[in-house]
């Protein structure tokens, strides 16, 4: 089914891309095949990301209150998919290190929604599957956008 969005208003566009994407998002997630949740697989894929972050970092991270990320980080410790660590610097501070069996996991449902996703693109036209090729680098630079706006809103923040 082509659709073709004639010159659109950034508007328009914006709206466009935004039920397009969050469309797209949510069929990627009902991939998954866990009963994990969304919440508990973000997470852990930002504790795989992040490296052994701190509940605060994790929180922060996936801008959930911090009694919901130990919530989170409790079951995902009790899946066996991550583990407590003391810091070896500080030894106060708790860091959140991703298993082999969260690593596992992660790779698992990253392959179901890359599977997923490549199916439908067979359904794709050549011309479509250029078009979205040429679009795929537009759309990382716009999920770069949030980390910058971050490191900006950190670096104001410290100017006070």
């Amino acid at each position: 089914m082509a659709i073709v969005h004639e010159q659109l208003s950034p508007a328009e566009l914006a709206q466009s891309l935004r039920l397009s994407i969050a469309r797209l998002a949510r069929l990627l997630r009902q991939q998954d095949g866990n009963s994990h949740g969304p919440t508990l697989t973000a997470a852990l894929a930002s504790v795989a990301r992040l490296d052994g972050p701190t509940h605060g970092e994790l929180a922060a991270r996936e801008q959930v209150a911090p009694p919901t990320i130990t919530a989170v980080v409790t079951k995902m410790e009790a899946l066996g998919l991550v583990v407590r660590e003391p810091d070896t610097n500080d030894r106060r501070v708790t860091r959140i290190r991703i298993t082999p069996a969260g690593l596992e996991e992660l790779e698992d449902v990253r392959s179901r929604r890359t599977q997923w996703l490549e199916a439908q693109m067979g359904e794709l036209s050549a011309d479509e599957l250029a078009r979205l090729s040429a679009a795929a680098d537009v759309l990382v630079k716009l999920t770069l956008a949030p980390d910058l706006a971050m490191v900006v809103a950190a670096s104001e923040t410290g100017r006070r």
